[in-house]
């Protein structure tokens, strides 16, 4: 593949398009049949489960366990609420019942396990991997507050916390679960990859040609690949000769022509007619298999910080802790032993972190709501910390700042004429770059009727017009026909070519005599959105904004151009392969620097995996989607921008709940412990309770504020 891939865009670079027919037209059904609906992928952040107590979909802790179990619990929680004395007592009302003594302790009890099983398994294994957070302060919490109201029910205790302990659990499985559901996984793009192959093959054996799974194919076995299908395996053409669109692999923007002895990839698609081909690798050893382990590499290795409520947890943790022990011991050693151990209970269970659980949660689920209206989808929780503190911003070309589909940029000769020609000529071909021609056609002249439509395979397209026979290809049509490029169009090809544009020649069959009547060129249409998304990323102080693309160094260098080249973009990379798309991003973190790679393609999976957040142009693949934290359902790469808005506002949220939450905490625990009860001044279980609710109601209203943010392109 890489020998081929770097034939031709040596070919491109110096104006020779020797791709035979509609050298170099862009790829659009790649992208047309790809939605923009995203599974739980990239990002895997390892730490942060780990900090969690591993709560990811390995351990059985995914969205819709939390889902269940939060639904439940709060049902049950209910009850328990409306019978506790403590809550009647506040708001004026009585219930009395038989057997409401028991709705606590058996609900409760129910809770405590099944509602709160996560936290207890995650407890422990922090406390075992010495690596106290979120978790085992939640677990320590409940289980005190378990313990301490059973004691009360038994009636060898005096502190009834049901309701404290059945709606700690409840909050608690609210934020896990509003959490969970912004975690990427793997899996995802893996499995998006896979999907590119397809699931049967036709293999040829003699005259007989047999459908069979793909894992049955071997080294050697001769496939047929159909017009529109994709290669099942990595091999060679032994038989006919067409286009292949390779860009989902290779980034390159226009299908390349394959014949006779060339190699071609598993998962990319004949455009325009079948081949033979001799399969040379399968399973692991194909071109495809390798970035999957890349995809799977990088995302192993993408960062693992940890969500910035786990680290206030582990403070708190060990704060609680000790103010709980000196607690126990300044009562028992000044006051008497019952007074101690209320104190000490009262202490652990207003330590444990009602609104702290919530503040990370609630932002995010908040945060992701505000992008999906703004057609932003925030995919891995992580992803939008991060994106605050980007300082580089790698773009894909094609697609991505691109619209990926080519527009007529240029015609010699007669513009009316040739367009009126050549696009009869086209009217009949499916060619991308032909379906190109024919829109400028309609739109810069009146387009002639043509017939005798005839395509010539790897070379161009033949129809009769007004009674004339004429041709449209590129230059292996020219070489075909002898025909020499002189003079004005020779210069202007030159010109053109030396931008990267697709040059094709519209030519006069007249018996043995062949003329040049015009030539077109095309290119791949700049968004015109992008030159925005450029300024304004300058605009918000983005340090570097690079360009990346799999396309020759013309083409490159041209959109550099037209975006701004070193005002605006300061670096490019082309003619990129896969693994240096993920090299490029490696190189760039390298210096230093954070990294968000925006693209589009399967190409772009490893480098959307590897970078510090990795941003998915909608419009592209499901691969690109997976492997991305971050996805603009628009293709408008304006939306970076909001992406880095949404981030700092979503960050100064977290940053005040956690003050805020914490705050609650290191006020509340010294009251609880009854520093100030010299002075008559001491904290109830129930004032405590009522703290606990204020803390987390003002999280809420605060995190409610992000609504306000406005991140559509024209800020």
């Amino acid at each position: 593949m890489d020998k081929a891939t770097n034939a031709s865009q040596a070919d491109r670079q110096h104006g020779q398009h020797d791709e035979p027919g509609h050298d170099g037209h862009v790829a659009t059904e790649a992208h047309a049949d790809h939605s923009a609906h995203a599974g739980h992928g990239g990002h895997a952040e390892h730490g942060g489960h780990g900090a969690h107590g591993g709560h990811d979909k390995h351990a059985g802790h995914d969205p819709e366990m939390f889902r269940r179990k939060f639904w439940l619990s709060l049902l049950l929680t209910l009850p328990i609420v409306a019978t506790s004395h403590m809550v009647m007592d506040w708001f004026g009302y009585t219930l009395d019942f038989p057997g409401m003594s028991w709705v606590g302790p058996v609900l409760g009890t129910f809770v405590f396990f099944y509602g709160g099983w996560p936290f207890l398994v995650g407890g422990v294994r922090e406390a075992r991997d010495r690596a106290p957070g979120m978790m085992l302060l939640i677990s320590m919490a409940i289980t005190v507050a378990y313990v301490a109201s059973l004691a009360t029910s038994l009636g060898t205790f005096d502190l009834d916390f049901w309701w404290e302990l059945a709606a700690l659990v409840t909050i608690m499985l609210l934020g896990h679960w509003q959490e969970m559901k912004a975690i990427g996984q793997a899996q995802g793009a893996l499995a998006a990859l896979a999907a590119l192959l397809p699931d049967e093959a036709e293999r040829v054996v003699g005259d007989q040609i047999t459908s069979v799974p793909i894992s049955e194919l071997g080294v050697g076995d001769v496939v047929l690949v159909r017009s529109g299908a994709r290669v099942p395996a990595d091999g060679a053409i032994v038989d006919g000769a067409a286009e292949l669109d390779e860009s989902m692999i290779t980034g390159e923007s226009r299908p390349v022509s394959r014949s006779v002895g060339d190699r071609v990839v598993a998962g990319t698609v004949a455009t325009d007619s079948a081949i033979r081909v001799q399969v040379d690798a399968v399973g692991e050893n194909t071109a495809l298999a390798g970035i999957q382990r890349l995809v799977a590499e990088a995302q192993e290795s993408s960062g693992r910080a940890q969500v910035l409520a786990d680290r206030f947890a582990a403070m708190l943790f060990y704060i609680a802790t000790a103010a709980a022990a000196i607690t126990f011991l300044a009562w028992w050693a000044f006051g008497t032993l019952d007074e101690s151990v209320v104190r000490t209970v009262t202490v652990l269970v207003i330590a444990c972190p009602h609104a702290l659980g919530l503040a990370i949660p609630l932002v995010i689920a908040l945060s992701t709501a505000v992008a999906a209206k703004a057609g932003i989808l925030v995919k891995d929780r992580l992803a939008l910390e991060r994106m605050r503190t980007v300082q580089a911003v790698l773009f894909d070309k094609t697609g991505t700042l691109t619209k990926g589909e080519h527009v007529v940029t240029g015609v010699a000769g007669d513009e009316h004429e040739v367009l009126r020609i050549a696009g009869a000529v086209e009217s009949d071909s499916e060619h991308p770059l032909a379906r190109a021609i024919v829109r400028a056609a309609d739109e810069r002249s009146t387009r002639g009727k043509a017939t005798d439509f005839r395509s010539l395979t790897g070379r161009g397209v033949q129809a009769v017009v007004d009674g004339t026979s004429y041709a449209v290809g590129g230059p292996a049509l020219l070489r075909e026909l002898n025909v020499q490029v002189t003079g004005d169009f020779a210069k202007q090809a030159d010109e053109w070519s030396s931008r990267g544009a697709a040059v094709l020649y519209l030519l006069k069959l007249d018996g043995n005599r062949t003329s040049i009547v015009g030539a077109v060129a095309l290119e791949d249409e700049v968004r015109p959105e992008a030159r925005q998304a450029v300024e304004q990323l300058r605009a918000i102080g983005v340090e570097k904004i690079v360009m990346i693309t799999g396309d020759a160094e013309p083409v490159a260098r041209a959109v550099a151009a037209d975006l701004g080249f070193r005002d605006g973009i300061d670096e490019v990379f082309a003619e990129v392969l896969p693994a240096d798309k993920d090299k490029a991003v490696s190189e760039l973190q390298a210096r230093g620097l954070t990294v968000a790679m925006v693209g589009d393609g399967v190409n772009d999976a490893p480098a959307l995996a590897r970078a510090d957040v990795g941003i998915a142009i909608g419009a592209g693949t499901d691969v690109a989607i997976e492997s991305a934290g971050v996805v603009l359902a628009s293709s408008d790469p304006r939306g970076v921008t909001g992406v880095i808005r949404l981030s700092k506002a979503s960050y100064r949220k977290m940053i005040q709940n956690l003050a805020w939450a914490a705050g609650y905490n290191v006020l509340a625990i010294p009251l609880a412990a009854g520093v100030l009860a010299w002075a008559g001044v001491t904290l109830s279980p129930a004032i405590g309770a009522v703290l606990m609710s204020a803390s987390t109601i003002v999280v809420a209203l605060n995190a409610q504020l992000l609504r306000r943010v406005r991140l559509t392109p024209d800020n």
